[in-house]
């Protein structure tokens, strides 16, 4: 057996640089590249062996270490998870910085490579620069609290241990239902040693995406209650996106005459204009969806992991009999619902095939179409313009969507806003759409955008974030003007956590710790962005948000639009009750009056 000589960090590049995918056609790397912010723990070996290899895997410096991680992540998830992208870190806080993005991965099921530094597996320097000691257990390190929101976790106390981790790690990156964030500590010593490794174990490889085939029993019984159904309704989530089915799903709804609803994740699996369309489902869905939800006899779930408030699952459709097609068997079976654990593509050919001419009732389709209707009228009251008052997050929502070109996409996540874009933003293809909702991450947004504008480099990549998620994490401003990755940043400012406002105030309570004040905007957020190298400026009102908007496309580097918003009003429609406990006991009237409230909702639910 022929063997090369290369250090634990050599080894590990190289293998990276060698995994490749196709994708539409033409072979490329799985691995796009690599985020990293050397320190003491990462600089000396795998900082080498990075930049040795440069010209086959490119390595990007960043300023935050869960913001370089969110762009890895929002990468993955631009590119359908057949591509992905890897983060190292100093053993320090810079490992910590981590977990959130971590979790951000693990609970949307998105793939990223994390390679945190770690203390010497030697323990000759202990302790050193960095170190947590813990005198009941010495091999304890801070990158233990990346294990819960890893979805693979290894410590490589030897170099020879690539041989099996590294295939381990990536068997779990690309599987389709178990897919997540891998974890790989790396002390720093084992990092610089070098071993003999076999030379085949860095042949290139080309990885094909795996489609899990419908098992003949389940498939049997989810055609029977479809068949058998007269109001049937489909749920698309992301899994739909990810198996690369919206073309079916679109037909196999057109043929069967099936309303199709949407999760955050699923949302854009039908443009807005296809007549199945019924728009989003949830806490945050259309009064269309929501309304067919509680009437539907039968729900077909696809790809979707049924959170409370994306499908207000618990309280829509109880007594729908369910069906779940999902790649992962642990989601299938939520709800007592009939499993199909296979792949969307390959469980939704099959039924289309099976059912034939079955079509639900025209009375069902007639209704749908009329809730429809009805939403959108709704719709474009909401976003009218309202003389003398500030915006309305729908209404500038509404500017945003009516200046996009179908091939832009808009990427959000926390707050109030996915809400409203869930709601309101009228999507024209597959992948127009990326919101960040599993985790309902603040600080996504700008580094999401980036890790977008990366995957699809000829798109136009529209970030809107409130003040909170800005002030929270936005340095990837700065990078992506390094990188010449442009963005279009709409800042909506209204003078704090708004949404969490709204929510305390529907819940009874007193405006308390969310807003900044009277004195409410004090950041000049055009100035922040520009002074990390971004051009910028506020606008006064709807109108000169279409002005910006059309000079912020034919500019040649990121540009960031500010506009004040209402922080009490939201555009109050649609919607699904959701469960946010109220206190039992409170010398306030409106919390007990919230709480009488709550236990109403309680008993309708029951």
């Amino acid at each position: 057996m022929s063997t090369v000589r290369l250090t634990m960090a050599q080894a590990l590049v190289r293998w990276l640089a060698a995994q490749r995918v196709v994708i539409a056609g033409a072979e490329m790397p799985m691995f796009a590249g690599v985020f990293a912010i050397f320190g003491h723990g990462n600089v000396a070996g795998l900082g080498e062996a990075l930049e040795a290899s440069k010209d086959v895997l490119p390595t990007y410096r960043s300023h935050n270490e869960q913001s370089m991680a969110h762009t890895a992540i929002a990468f993955a998830k631009a590119s359908r998870r057949r591509r992905m992208m890897a983060c190292t870190t100093s053993i320090g806080p810079g490992a910590t910085n981590l977990v959130t993005a971590a979790a951000t991965a693990h609970v949307d099921r998105l793939p990223v490579l994390l390679l945190p530094g770690d203390v010497f597996a030697s323990r000759a320097p202990d302790p050193v620069l960095q170190q947590l000691e813990d005198e009941r257990d010495p091999s304890a390190t801070v990158n233990d609290c990346l294990r819960p929101v890893s979805r693979y976790f290894d410590r490589i106390t030897r170099p020879e241990q690539l041989v099996i981790a590294l295939p381990a790690a990536l068997e779990v990156l690309t599987d389709p239902a178990r897919c997540g964030p891998a974890t790989l500590c790396l002390p720093q010593d084992v990092q610089t040693i070098a071993h003999d490794y076999p030379c085949d174990f860095f042949e290139r490889r080309l990885h094909v995406p795996r489609r899990l085939a419908p098992d003949p029993s389940e498939l049997a019984r989810a055609l029977e209650i479809l068949a058998s159904s007269e109001r049937p309704l489909i749920v698309a989530g992301g899994g739909v996106h990810y198996a690369e089915t919206t073309a079916e799903l679109a037909a196999f709804a057109s043929r069967h005459a099936v309303p199709v609803a949407e999760t955050q994740a699923g949302k854009g699996a039908l443009a807005c204009d296809d007549p199945s369309s019924v728009g989003a489902i949830g806490v945050t869905g259309t009064s269309a969806a929501n309304a067919l939800a509680a009437e539907a006899d039968v729900v077909f779930a696809i790809g979707t992991r049924l959170s409370d408030f994306t499908t207000a699952s618990r309280t829509l459709f109880p007594r729908a009999r369910l069906v779940h097609l999902n790649a992962s068997g642990f989601d299938a079976r939520k709800h007592g619902g009939v499993p199909l654990v296979c792949d969307a593509k390959l469980g939704l050919a099959e039924l289309d095939g099976a059912l034939g001419s079955w079509r639900a009732a025209s009375a069902w389709t007639e209704r749908a179409r009329a809730l429809m209707d009805r939403w959108h009228a709704d719709a474009e009251r909401a976003q009218a313009h309202r003389a003398g008052a500030l915006p309305l997050d729908a209404q500038v929502i509404g500017v945003v969507n009516e200046q996009a070109r179908a091939s832009d996409v808009v990427v959000c996540a926390a707050g109030g806003l996915p809400g409203e874009l869930h709601r309101l933003w009228r999507s024209r293809a597959p992948g127009d759409y990326h919101v960040e909702y599993g985790f309902s991450c603040m600080g996504y947004e700008i580094a999401g955008g980036l890790g977008v504008k990366m995957a699809r480099p000829d798109a136009q990549v529209v970030v809107m974030v409130g003040d909170g998620s800005y002030l929270m994490l936005n340095t990837a401003i700065a990078e992506s003007i390094a990188l010449d990755r442009k963005l279009v940043i709409v800042v909506l400012d209204n003078g704090g956590f708004g949404c969490i406002h709204r929510l305390q105030r529907a819940c009874g309570g007193a405006p308390f710790a969310n807003l900044v004040g009277e004195n409410a905007r004090i950041v000049d957020f055009a100035a922040h962005a520009a002074s990390l190298g971004a051009r910028a400026e506020k606008v006064a009102d709807l109108e000169g948000l279409r002005g910006a908007l059309a000079r912020a496309r034919v500019a040649s580097r990121t540009y960031v639009v500010v506009i004040d918003t209402d922080p009490d009003a939201s555009a109050g429609i649609g919607g699904a009750w959701w469960d946010v406990a109220i206190p039992e006991v409170s010398e306030r009237d409106t919390v007990r009056a919230a709480r009488r409230a709550y236990e109403d909702a309680l008993r309708r639910r029951a």
